[in-house]
């Protein structure tokens, strides 16, 4: 899920609620224009925010726990004596409105969602970002190209990062978990795309990471899509790699992060697919409805829900869910606003978050199922999953993927204890803790994986 970058969930999360006091200046004025940053005061949690005032009178925000990077503002002000913005799209219509403190130079004010205030109080300079110890930093010691190709009428715009020397080089793609992500997955703050290609490549991999449909340079539009479409741009990678000089066609692989374990088999099982291996990363070996209904189950029990409240979201889900198997897009859309407007007004989402899980792309998730695919299997295949994943439970998938892969000779089934969805090391597993973790991938994981690789896609 872009958490997908996450699995899509349909447990409607909130910017946490803010707001204060405020305070006048008569004093000369001076422009806001730049950066400020400071914390939402949550009691015992403050939010760290950083905000950015454009000379065109436009704004961004940077909510860096929620994985929140350069959203746009609306209804902006940034005159001294009214500073003010809202973020739109967000449930419970979240504000700020305060005034800039030339003495102490501050914008001081309150923010206000869903009829909640804290105090939030700005300062000049730039939001600090999270500590990512794990990220790489160039110069990197192999060869980075940033690279494009076709499937029909989609442009598709990657990085491929391959060892010094000539090759030939197994290769392995990349395929990110679900939404629209880059071609790093970048998700609250997280980059684990570029940290496996990092890590694969420093093993002696050439790998293949890319935007998906209508993010960065990759042309199209995801909510369109269906599998067969996001299947064939996977497949146009493998071909773009095989047709490489420095890449060795009889070994080029895939690692498919959770969406993209879906789709990753679904290539591989083709019997002209050229894949010579793949490698699923809290990939699900069951149909999408029953992923959608456990992980909202899971994620509102870990959140401390009471039962009739996961109770009701689980027939909600399961009923909504029935109709987008039956393909009855309008009555499973009329469904979802209805069930939106009986919750409480700060748990709503926005009419476009409500667009977004009624498209051909959400119907293609919930309707598919691997067991055809990962069945077909006979390449080698490594499978693995985190006990704490909230959103590709391994007490759900464990068993069924041994299951579907068990005529394939070469298959590993693997599961990390206290691992989540991300592969961090994690406490509850709920997604709200992606940000605060500093590992992006567990070591032991990257060790693991690599390990396997060398195994079964041995570079020399």
């Amino acid at each position: 899920m872009r958490t997908g970058r996450w699995l899509v969930s349909i447990v409607f999360l909130i910017v946490a609620g803010v707001a204060g006091c405020s305070s006048s200046d008569k004093d000369e004025p001076r422009s806001l224009t730049g950066d400020w940053h400071g914390a939402i005061e949550v009691p015992g949690a403050p939010l760290a925010v950083g905000v950015s005032f454009a000379d065109n009178g436009g704004a961004t925000i940077d909510i860096p726990v929620q994985g929140m990077n350069g959203a746009e503002l609306k209804d902006v002000s940034a005159e001294p004596d009214r500073v003010a913005f809202a973020i739109p799209n967000i449930p419970g219509d979240p504000v700020f409105q305060g005034k800039f403190d030339k003495n102490a130079n501050r914008i001081i004010g309150e923010f206000r969602q869903a009829g909640q205030s804290l105090p939030l109080t700005l300062q000049p300079g730039k939001i600090e970002a999270p500590a990512r110890p794990q990220e790489p930093k160039p110069p990197y010691p192999y060869r980075s190209e940033d690279v494009s190709y076709r499937n029909g009428d989609i442009t598709i715009a990657g990085t491929l990062t391959r060892p010094e020397g000539n090759g030939p080089f197994p290769a392995i793609l990349l395929i990110s978990g679900s939404g629209a992500q880059d071609r790093n997955e970048d998700l609250m703050g997280h980059k684990p795309f570029l940290l496996l290609a990092d890590t694969f490549t420093r093993a002696g991999y050439a790998v293949l990471r890319t935007d998906d449909r209508g993010v960065g340079g990759t042309s199209g539009k995801l909510d369109d899509a269906s599998y067969t479409d996001l299947a064939g741009d996977a497949a146009a990678g493998v071909s773009f790699l095989r047709a490489r000089q420095e890449i060795d066609p009889a070994r080029v692989g895939l690692f498919g992060h959770s969406e993209g374990g879906y789709l990753a088999p679904l290539v591989a099982a083709r019997p002209d697919s050229g894949v010579a291996f793949a490698i699923l990363m809290a990939g699900p070996s069951v149909p999408g409805w029953a992923v959608l209904i456990e992980q909202n189950r899971a994620l509102l029990t870990a959140a401390g829900a009471p039962q009739s409240r996961v109770d009701d979201q689980v027939a909600f889900i399961t009923d909504w869910t029935n109709l987008m198997r039956s393909g009855d897009l309008a009555v499973a859309r009329d469904l979802n606003q209805r069930h939106n407007e009986s919750l409480p007004p700060g748990q709503r989402a926005s009419a476009e978050t409500l667009d977004a899980y009624n498209t051909a792309y959400m119907a293609a998730f919930i309707t598919y199922d691997p067991a055809p695919a990962l069945s077909a299997l006979r390449i080698p295949v490594l499978a693995f999953f985190g006990t704490k994943d909230m959103q590709v439970l391994a007490t759900q998938n464990e068993q069924p993927m041994r299951d579907r892969l068990a005529a394939d000779p070469d298959a590993t089934v693997h599961v990390f204890p206290d691992l989540n969805h991300l592969m961090q090391p994690a406490n509850s597993g709920l997604p709200s803790e992606y940000t605060g973790i500093e590992t992006t991938i567990s070591p032991d994981v990257l060790t693991y994986v690599t390990g396997w690789l060398t195994q079964h896609a041995p570079t020399r």
